[in-house]
C-alpha cells in the first residue's frame, strides 16, 4: 500500500517535529542560515548521505545513491522572514526581528523526512539530489546556487519542491499544470527636486508633488498599457520625503513590487515605469531614478512533471485530496529559476484549515503536515527513479 509510506514516516514523526521547532525557534535570514544549514548537513551525514556544504553560500546537497539509473532533484528552502513572532509558543522566536512565517522550518524538515525515509528503504534505483537552498523571501539564494553549478555538479533529470498552504486540510495537495505563479519585481524610485521653506513653495521643486503624480499615473501601466486579458499587478508600498513640516525635501523615494505571468509582460511594466518616472519628473523640473529588479520569474510546472506529482499524491491519500487544476497564484517563488534549467513541478500541501496566513505575526507550520510532505518527496522519487532490482 502506498500509504504504508506515510505509515513509515509517522514512526520517526517525534523526532522530525523536535528538528522543526529547533528551526522555528532560531530562525535566520536569507544567505544567513549558517545554523539551520548545519543542523541540516549533520542530519543527512548520520542517515548516510553524500553532504556537500556552501552551495550559494549557505545552501546544502545531500546526495543518495543506489545504483545506476536516473537523477531526481527534490528541493525545500531554509529561510525565515524580517518580522517578530508573535505566536507565544514555547519554542516560538528567540532571534529579535526575525521568524519562521512562512513555514520553511516545516519544508526543511520534510525533506529531511524524506533523506531519512530513502536511505532506510532505498526501494528506488538511481540517485536522489536533496537540495536545500537558503534565501528564498527575495535574497535570491535560488540563483545563487544555480551560480554555484548547481546542477552541473548534481544532475538532475527533474527537480521538485512544495509550499504548505495555509487555509487547505491536512492530506490535501493542489498543483497547477503550466503557468502557476508569478514573477515578481521590486522597484525603488528616488525623485530629486529642489528643497525649501515650506512656506515658500514657488523658489523649490517638491519633490513629493512628483511622487504623488507618478503613484498615480503608474498605475496606468496596468489599466492602458496591457490587455484586459493580461493579469498584472502593481503596488507602491512607501512613499517617503522629508522629515519636518516646514521643509520641503531635496528628495523623495518611492518602492513597490510588479507580478507578472509572463517575462515580457514584466519587462513592458519595467519599460513603461522608466518612461513615466522620467518624464513626469522632468516636467516639474526634477529628476527621477529606477531601480527595477527581477526578484523572481513566473513558475511554470511542466505538465507531465505535474501530472506526475499529483499521481504521488493521489497514491497516498486518494484522488478526492488532490486538486490537480489549481489557478494560478499572484505570490512568487524563486524555485521558479531551477524550473527554467531542469523540468519538474511544484505542488501546494495543506497547514490546515485553522492556520494563520503566511507572513503573517501568528502563523506557526503545522507539525501534523509532515508526513504528508515527506512521503510525497518519497514517494514521487520512488515514481521517477524506478524500484530498486
Amino acid at each position: 500500500m502506498a500509504d504504508a509510506v506515510i505509515d513509515r514516516v509517522r514512526t520517526y514523526h517525534d523526532e522530525l517535529t523536535a528538528i522543526r521547532r529547533d528551526i522555528h525557534a532560531n530562525p535566520e535570514l536569507g544567505l544567513e542560515e549558517h545554523r539551520t544549514a548545519e543542523i541540516v548537513a549533520r542530519k543527512l551525514e548520520a542517515w548516510g548521505l553524500e553532504v556537500h556544504r556552501g552551495v550559494g553560500k549557505t545552501g546544502v546537497v545531500g546526495v543518495l545513491r543506489n545504483g545506476d539509473g536516473p537523477s531526481v532533484g527534490l528541493r525545500a528552502d531554509m529561510d525565515a522572514l524580517a518580522m517578530e513572532e508573535q505566536t507565544n509558543l514555547p519554542y516560538s522566536s528567540r532571534n529579535p526581528g526575525r521568524m519562521h512565517a512562512c513555514g520553511h522550518d516545516g519544508h526543511t524538515t520534510m525533506l529531511l523526512g524524506a533523506a531519512k525515509y530513502l536511505s532506510d528503504t532505498r526501494n528506488f534505483r538511481g540517485t536522489v539530489n536533496f537540495i536545500f537552498q537558503p534565501g528564498e523571501e527575495g535574497a535570491g539564494g535560488a540563483l545563487a546556487m544555480l551560480e554555484d553549478k548547481l546542477f552541473e555538479r548534481f544532475p538532475c533529470d527533474s527537480v521538485f519542491g512544495m509550499h504548505n498552504r495555509p487555509g487547505m486540510p491536512l492530506g490535501h495537495y493542489a498543483i497547477a499544470p503550466g503557468l502557476a505563479m508569478a514573477g515578481a519585481a521590486m522597484f525603488d524610485i528616488a525623485i530629486t527636486g529642489k528643497g525649501g521653506h515650506g512656506a515658500r513653495p514657488e523658489l523649490s521643486i517638491d519633490p513629493v508633488l512628483v511622487a504623488c503624480h507618478l503613484g498615480a499615473a503608474l498605475q496606468s501601466i496596468i489599466s492602458r498599457n496591457l490587455p484586459p486579458q493580461e493579469p498584472a499587478v502593481l503596488s507602491i508600498t512607501r512613499i517617503q520625503g522629508g522629515d519636518a513640516y516646514n521643509v520641503i525635501p531635496q528628495v523623495a523615494t518611492m518602492a513597490g513590487t510588479v507580478r507578472a505571468f509572463r517575462n515580457e509582460t514584466m519587462q513592458l511594466v519595467e519599460t513603461n515605469m522608466r518612461r513615466l518616472a522620467s518624464n513626469i519628473a522632468a516636467g516639474f523640473g526634477a529628476e527621477a531614478t529606477v531601480a527595477f529588479n527581477v526578484a523572481f520569474a513566473p513558475l511554470v510546472n511542466d505538465v507531465d512533471h505535474a501530472r506526475d506529482y499529483a499521481d504521488a499524491a493521489a497514491e497516498l491519500v486518494g484522488e478526492s485530496q488532490v486538486d490537480r487544476k489549481k489557478e494560478p497564484a499572484n505570490a512568487s517563488e524563486d524555485f521558479s529559476f531551477m524550473l527554467e534549467k531542469v523540468p519538474g513541478a511544484y505542488i501546494l500541501v495543506g497547514n490546515g484549515e485553522d492556520s494563520a496566513p503566511v507572513h503573517h505575526p501568528a502563523y506557526n507550520f503545522n507539525d501534523s503536515a509532515i508526513p504528508f510532505g515527506s512521503a510525497l518527496y518519497a514517494r514521487l522519487a520512488e515514481r521517477k527513479l524506478g524500484k530498486a532490482g
